[in-house]
């Protein structure tokens, strides 16, 4: 049993800044690469960014030197600061786990938090 608790979306100005968060529990689970991505209305899912037990963080173009991925290996937590916001970030966003309860390698997603850039 898997659960991702996701948190930290809302409404802000084009340039403001908003904190994602994104908890996973677990008791047997062992993370591979905790990280978001996001999904604009008409649009297909996208990667935002990624970081893996490896100590790599990945980051798509239009993000980059905007968004800063950050984890809690404690908590099993990972943190997405967004800062200079645009209306283009508006989306839906996801938290997105790789990892086992066991043996097998599994896909885990939150239920998703709404972001809204507008004036």
């Amino acid at each position: 049993q898997v659960q991702l608790v996701e948190s930290g979306g809302g409404l802000v100005q084009p340039g403001g800044s908003l904190r994602l968060s994104c908890a996973a529990s677990g008791s047997r689970l062992s993370i591979y690469a905790m990280g978001w991505y996001r999904q604009a209305p008409g649009k297909q899912r996208e990667l935002v960014a990624i970081t893996t037990n490896g100590g790599t963080t990945n980051y798509t173009e239009s993000v980059k030197g905007r968004f800063t991925l950050s984890r809690n290996n404690a908590k099993n937590t990972v943190y997405l600061q967004m800062n200079s916001l645009k209306p283009e970030d508006t989306a839906v966003y996801y938290c997105y786990v790789r990892g086992t309860p066991g043996i097998v390698t599994v896909d885990y997603w939150g239920q998703g938090t709404q972001v809204t850039v507008s004036s």
